[in-house]
């Protein structure tokens, strides 16, 4: 994938998350909770786009943080 569309998918991530007043932590631990192993620092990675996301961690990502997939994957051309 395309460095620069993995780098502003984390970047939504991020941005989604806050909105939502949660830390790393909280949405790696509800995340954790739902079966999806991954870390606080994994979230990191994957917010400055150093992480490839799995599906299943899409889908479980776009239901905590109440998003619509065009939040997640909204890229700038």
């Amino acid at each position: 994938m395309n460095s620069k569309v993995e780098k502003q998918i984390g970047n939504n991530i991020r941005r989604l998350r806050e909105a939502a007043g949660m830390t790393q932590e909280i949405l790696a631990a509800r995340l954790q909770l739902r079966g999806c192993d991954v870390t606080r620092s994994a979230l990191a990675k994957i917010e400055v786009g150093q992480r490839h996301l799995y599906p299943d961690e899409i889908l479980l990502i776009k239901e905590i943080l109440n998003a619509e997939y065009d939040e997640i994957f909204a890229v700038q051309k």
